[in-house]
Parts: structure tokens; C-alpha cells; sequence
């Protein structure tokens, strides 16, 4: 018999451990209702769950994404309702007009309405708005998020519904000119203008460049906080459309307080081949731009493998559309390969789509591009060149029995269109139910599978938190019970 050592209370008192730790182990579990409350509690299961959670939450977000993605659509169709109402209405007014029955007064009166008629359509198209998102003005193209990964999207595109682009305004004839002025910079431009105030003078004024021009140098990956990254020169640039590059750093000189690039790669092709260059006296020089390479503070230092972007333009014109002197909306910047561009403010329904052809710039230069407009003509001048084209009235001409005809042919062709757009909203808007359907029975899914992982069932655990409360209070009987074992040495000390 031992009396330094009572190796049975050592292992009672082990057991008694062991057992109170898996009953706390127990007790959270259960007082949580989590299996995993911990990384040690399952390491794999954590990690599973935690993956898990990003697509459900995911998922459900993906879920509201479809269904404000409905609230988008249903706004443009019932705008697109009431579009088709007006056009009914106007189809109606031109089949009466049609008839000799009517009178000139007649036919005046039914005129005056299809003329504030489409005017409502235009209003109608500019102002249609979600989320301050002009649905209808045109150019709108849109996507929807609507899966829980990168680029599990769906993209829609809404023509413009005013009464010019659906044909049933006044005669829409194209006013046409000639930047002539000397070079070859922009030829063919023509122009329709939206809005135009009769007895009112509008100009296009045009700046063209002959030095390249592109996005400024970005930061698309990588790390650190660098936004010092300098100018480009794109002077020698000999591209004749836009160029994207990728740019990264190769190697960097570090000193005590300062990272200095002293190599990049670029890449024209992203990023399938790359090309090194050194960077020489602060200036790195690659397909005719050169790039004055920044400096990075202490703060903002440049790291191997730091990625950048440019956009590299051959040429740019920027259009400012004016009344007077007065500038309408904000400039519009147009590149080499553009062929159209809308400038002025569609918002407030003074804009001009401007269509031209887009040849190399030869020198810096500007070229004013004007409109006088009055009632039912416009002049166009430019460069000393006159040229003359119809500006478009309120309504489609309804005013002579023949023109009638015409009108109702058009008006048809501007229902089908509305139809059709409608058509497309209304099947895509079946598509996004379907889709919340399915994202709602994929999130659920996921969901059951996560609780399985993460979830602690109640009775079973309880079943272990009960054997496990029983064996400590047996252990602690035991040990007491070992405790007392050594007494029996006073025994024999008799």
C-alpha cells in the first residue's frame, strides 16, 4: 500500500475530468442548439457549413435580386400599357381623319390632339423611372444578379419608347453637315434633334484632338493601398481603336521609405501574353505611351504582382450640344470607331443623336455644328456649308386624307414595336419567377443541408448530456470512496 501516491483517486479524478468536460461540451451544445460552436468543435464541418452559408445567403440575396428585378420590369410595362392606349387612340383619330367627311377644322382639331398625344408618349418615355433608372428614354441595358457566384446574371435591354423612335412623331427627316475643315476628322455627321424650341438656335460644339487619349491608369488586383501611379502620354500611341492593357508590376527597388517600380509587364490581350519592360529615369514606354510611373509613400507602396488598367484611344472628339452659348446636359466623349452619339439632355427631352463616320484626327481643331429651327425647317451650318431638313413636329401628320394612310400604317408599326417590347418584358418577367422559384427551393436545400452540419440534435445530445452527468456523479462517489483508501494504511501503523 502506497501513501505518496493514490494512483486509484489519480484515475478516478481523470475520469471525473473527462466526463465534466464532454458534459460542458454537451451543455453548450445544447443551450446554443449548435453542433459546431467552435472551430475544435468539428474543424472540416466548420469549414463546410461556413461555405455553405456564402451561397445561402447568396442565394437569398440572388432571390430579392429577381424579384426587384420584377418591380423593374412591371414599372416599364405599365408605362408601356398606357403607351399602347395612346397609340390605339391615335391609330383611331387617324382612321376618322382619313375619311373626306371631316372638314379642314376637323381635321385640324383631330390633328391638335395626336400632336399633344405624342407629346404624352415622349413624356411618358423620359420620365418612366425605377430607382431613378430612366427605363424608357433608350440606351437602357441593365443586368440582373441573379445567382448566388460571379456572372450567374441575366442582361436586358429596353429600346427607347418616345414618339419619335416609334415613328409616329412629325416628319423625322435627318438634318445633315459636313465637319469640312480641312482635314478628315469627322465626316457624314448627321443629326435629329429631340425637343428643339421653334425660332431657336442649336450648336453641336465639336473638339477634336489629335493626341490619344484613355482611361487613366486603375487598379483592378493585387495589394497595398497605392494610388499614386502617375500620368500617361499617349503621344506615340499608333492604335486606331480602343486598346486595353493590363498592366503589372514586375519588380520593385525598395528603399527605407519609398517603393519605386523599376520593371512592368503589360498585356493587350488579357492577359494571355505578357511583355516586360524596364522602367527608365521614372517613365515606362510600351506600344507608343508612355507612363510616368508615381512614386509610392512609405503608406502606399507598390508590391510585385500589383495590377493596373488603362484604356488606349487612337483619337476623341468631345460634343457639347448648346442653345447659344448655353450648354444643354454634359459633354459627350466619342473615339475612334464610335459612329453615333447622343449629347444634350434626354432627361429634359433636348437632346440630338448625332450619327457620323469617324476617320484618323489629323490636327486639334473645332467645328461648330448649327441648327436654326423654326416651325416646320432647320439649317444646318457647317463649315460654310448650308443644308436644310424638315425638324420634327409634336405628331405624326394626320391633317390630309392621304397623309391619314400613311399614318395608320406607321402607327401600326409603332404598336407591333411597343407589342413586341412588351412581349419580351412580360417573358422575362415568367423567367424571374421561375427563377425566384428556383433560388427559393435551392436556398432551402442548402439550408437543410446546413443544419444537418451545423445544428446539434436536441435528443441525442440530451441522451449524451445525461450519460455523461450520471458517470461524473459516479465518478465523484468514486472518488471519494479512493480517497479514503489510504486510511486503511493507519491500520497497519498500529
Amino acid at each position: 500500500m502506497r501513501i505518496n501516491h493514490n494512483i486509484a483517486a489519480l484515475n478516478t479524478y481523470r475520469q471525473l475530468t473527462a466526463n465534466a468536460t464532454i458534459g460542458n461540451r454537451s451543455l453548450e451544445k445544447l443551450s446554443s442548439g449548435m453542433r459546431i460552436n467552435k472551430a475544435g468543435d468539428d474543424a472540416a464541418g466548420l469549414a463546410i457549413s461556413e461555405k455553405m452559408r456564402g451561397q445561402i445567403r447568396g442565394l437569398e440575396q440572388a432571390e430579392r435580386n429577381a424579384q426587384d428585378g420584377i418591380s423593374l420590369l412591371q414599372s416599364a410595362e405599365g408605362a408601356l400599357n398606357e403607351t399602347h392606349s395612346i397609340l390605339q387612340r391615335m391609330r383611331e383619330l387617324a382612321v376618322q381623319s382619313a375619311s373626306d367627311t371631316n372638314a379642314t377644322a376637323d381635321r385640324n382639331a383631330i390633328q391638335q390632339e395626336v400632336d399633344e398625344l405624342a407629346k404624352e408618349l415622349t413624356r411618358i418615355s423620359n420620365t418612366t423611372e425605377f430607382n431613378t433608372k430612366n427605363l424608357l428614354a433608350g440606351g437602357l441595358t441593365t443586368t440582373f444578379q441573379i445567382g448566388a457566384n460571379a456572372s450567374q446574371s441575366m442582361a436586358l435591354s429596353i429600346s427607347a419608347m418616345d414618339a419619335f423612335s416609334l415613328g409616329v412623331a412629325g416628319s423625322t427627316t435627318a438634318l445633315g453637315g459636313t465637319f469640312d475643315d480641312g482635314d478628315t476628322n469627322i465626316s457624314g455627321v448627321s443629326a435629329m434633334g429631340r425637343g428643339l424650341e421653334a425660332g431657336s438656335d442649336y450648336n453641336i460644339d465639336v473638339v477634336k484632338t489629335a493626341a490619344a487619349e484613355g482611361v487613366a491608369i486603375q487598379k483592378t488586383g493585387g495589394s497595398g493601398d497605392n494610388n499614386d501611379v502617375g500620368t500617361v502620354n499617349y503621344s506615340g500611341f499608333t492604335g486606331t481603336s480602343n486598346t486595353a492593357y493590363q498592366i503589372r508590376v514586375a519588380t520593385v527597388d525598395a528603399v527605407e521609405d519609398e517603393n519605386d517600380i523599376t520593371a512592368i509587364s503589360y498585356s493587350s490581350d488579357g492577359g494571355n501574353n505578357w511583355s516586360t519592360t524596364n522602367v527608365v529615369a521614372g517613365v515606362a514606354t510600351f506600344d507608343g505611351i508612355a507612363w510616368t510611373v508615381g512614386t509610392a509613400t512609405a503608406d502606399e507602396q507598390f508590391i510585385v504582382g500589383d495590377t493596373y488598367s488603362l484604356t488606349a484611344n487612337a483619337a476623341k472628339a468631345t460634343l457639347q450640344l448648346q442653345k447659344g452659348t448655353t450648354d444643354i446636359g454634359s459633354a459627350v466623349s466619342v473615339y475612334y470607331g464610335s459612329t453615333s452619339a447622343v449629347v444634350g439632355d434626354p432627361s429634359s427631352s433636348k437632346s440630338m443623336t448625332a450619327s457620323f463616320t469617324f476617320s484618323t484626327l489629323a490636327t486639334d481643331s473645332t467645328e461648330n455644328f448649327m441648327i436654326v429651327a423654326d416651325s416646320s425647317t432647320a439649317a444646318v451650318i457647317s463649315g460654310g456649308a448650308v443644308a436644310t431638313g424638315a425638324v420634327a413636329k409634336a405628331g405624326i401628320e394626320v391633317s390630309t386624307q392621304s397623309a391619314a394612310n400613311t399614318a395608320i400604317d406607321a402607327i401600326n408599326t409603332a404598336i407591333t414595336t411597343v407589342s413586341t417590347q412588351r412581349s419580351t418584358l412580360g417573358a422575362y418577367q415568367n423567367r424571374l419567377e421561375h427563377t425566384i422559384n428556383n433560388l427559393g427551393t435551392a436556398a432551402e436545400n442548402l439550408t437543410s443541408a446546413e443544419s444537418r452540419i451545423r445544428d446539434v440534435d436536441m435528443a441525442k445530445e440530451m441522451m449524451e448530456f445525461t450519460k455523461m452527468n450520471i458517470l461524473s456523479q459516479a465518478a465523484q462517489a468514486m472518488l471519494a470512496q479512493a480517497n479514503q483508501q489510504p486510511e486503511g494504511i493507519l491500520q497497519l501503523l498500529r
